[in-house]
């Protein structure tokens, strides 16, 4: 067993947002399947879905693993996940995408390197 990881989950905080970016199923569908194609990956397919009263959920199933993004339009927040097991992939490319969509103030980012470990 080997003690590479298998990849390397990226967790991003974006706050400060602009409200009706983070509300706007169509603009943050549109803009992430752009940076998402724009970083390397592959996309097998994506899912999106607007909350009533607001809020949007949406994960976009890429071969290297996944990007998701959640919205909390009343607290100017987005949590986005970006798993890859691809070294390839331009994450970077993603987050500073993100944080011009959402018009995020403040963002911040914890890198998970993930897989089994060796003793």
């Amino acid at each position: 067993m080997s003690n590479h990881p298998v990849g390397e989950h990226y967790l991003v905080e974006l706050n400060d947002c602009e409200s009706s970016l983070i509300n706007s199923e169509n603009h943050l569908r549109e803009g992430l399947i752009r940076a998402v194609q724009r970083s390397g990956a592959t996309i097998v397919k994506d899912m999106f879905h607007s909350f009533s009263p607001h809020g949007v959920t949406g994960v976009i199933v890429i071969a290297e693993s996944h990007v998701s993004i959640h919205t909390w339009p009343e607290l100017h927040y987005a949590a986005v996940d970006i798993f890859t097991c691809s070294a390839k992939m331009n994450v970077p490319l993603i987050i500073e995408q993100l944080e011009i969509l959402t018009h995020a103030r403040v963002v911040t980012l914890k890198q998970i390197s993930r897989g089994p470990k060796t003793t």
